[in-house]
């Protein structure tokens, strides 16, 4: 099964190290304009469309923060980078189904803006 999945992994890998490479935090940062609903929504697709590693998301996550970019955008981009994913969505199809991967998908999506929120909030009250 690992060989016939092999050209559909190595596909992916190549995909997102791709647009790790091409993708920078300047080019992300121009998404954003300061409204924390819409710099969430923002944040999860561009995390989405842009998956990669996680280690590499918050070395990202902080050069957004660092240019200014809201606590609210930089998490939805971070949890979505790591949870959600166009790129692997065939491979996803391929070994757990259509019905698996929508529903991830959709709960993820979900949990992603409200965690981007809820934390957005709770700094704000704290600070």
């Amino acid at each position: 099964m690992f060989w016939s999945m092999a050209p559909l992994l190595v596909g992916i890998m190549g995909l997102v190290g791709l647009l790790e490479t091409l993708v920078t935090p300047k080019m992300l940062a121009t998404f954003f304009r300061g409204r924390p609903v819409a710099d969430t929504l923002v944040g999860t697709l561009a995390g989405a469309a842009a998956t990669g590693n996680p280690v590499v998301s918050y070395l990202l996550g902080g050069e957004l923060l660092q240019q200014g970019i809201s606590l609210y955008a930089v998490t939805a981009f971070v949890l979505s980078w790591v949870t959600l994913g166009v790129i692997q969505l065939p491979l996803e199809v391929e070994m757990f189904g259509v019905r698996f991967m929508v529903l991830r998908n959709l709960l993820a999506l979900a949990g992603t803006m409200l965690i981007a929120v809820l934390t957005g909030l709770t700094v704000q009250v704290l600070s």
